[in-house]
């Protein structure tokens, strides 16, 4: 049995081999995932992130990072703490959110390894490309809930696995450091389990808000 890593129900099915990548298909959370034995080192992960060109001034990248920022923006307070999770080599989205007024730490495993930055609660957390790359994404839900303050908000932005038919063809599946392909189906049952409110503003992006008290652990 091959559990699922984002709602860890005890059993899901193979969905599609390609190459010698084996992929299956959670059928309670809607998930599509790659096989544990097939996952990236992070040595290999790192060569692939090197090729990555996203800069900060950069034009066309601050547009694409709108799609998240702008409906971010209208529902948080003046002056929130937020936490940029993942934030990677050039963290644009942080300075996007800073020039609005907000306050942004940075965290991300390889490029901004700040621990403390975990240590504090927040009143939004971003995820911008990101939590396709989540080897245990359970967990990491679990600890972006206890980052959380108490209708705090997570902004997720992720592009949406709709088309199964194509999903052997898709660039987002041929990057070889995404490794869980999530629907908008997925999001919402993510903040059911642990009793946030979801919403989909735009084509995939979820503003997910911390409703009530500390979120439950799955």
């Amino acid at each position: 049995m091959t559990p699922c890593p984002v709602c860890r129900v005890p059993e899901t099915r193979p969905f599609e081999t390609i190459g010698e990548r084996r992929y299956h298909r959670c059928d309670t959370c809607l998930a599509t995932f790659l096989d544990r034995g097939d996952l990236p080192t992070l040595e290999q992960a790192v060569t692939h992130y090197a090729h990555h060109r996203n800069e900060i001034a950069d034009p066309a990248y601050r547009r694409f990072l709108s799609k998240l920022a702008t409906p971010l923006g209208t529902v948080l307070s003046a002056g929130s703490q937020g936490l940029d999770y993942g934030s990677g080599p050039g963290p644009a989205l942080a300075a996007m959110l800073e020039a609005a007024g907000h306050q942004v730490a940075l965290y991300d495993p390889i490029y901004e390894p700040n621990q403390d930055a975990l240590e504090g609660t927040y009143d939004f957390i971003t995820c911008t490309e990101v939590i396709e790359h989540f080897h245990q994404p359970a967990d990491e839900f679990d600890r972006l809930a206890r980052l959380l303050r108490p209708g705090g908000w997570l902004a997720v932005m992720t592009c949406f696995q709709t088309d199964d038919p194509s999903f052997a063809g898709w660039h987002y599946r041929r990057d070889p450091t995404h490794v869980v392909f999530y629907r908008e189906e997925t999001l919402r049952h993510v903040a059911g389990q642990r009793g946030w409110s979801c919403t989909v503003p735009a084509r995939d992006v979820a503003l997910m808000q911390c409703v009530g008290g500390s979120s439950p652990t799955v």
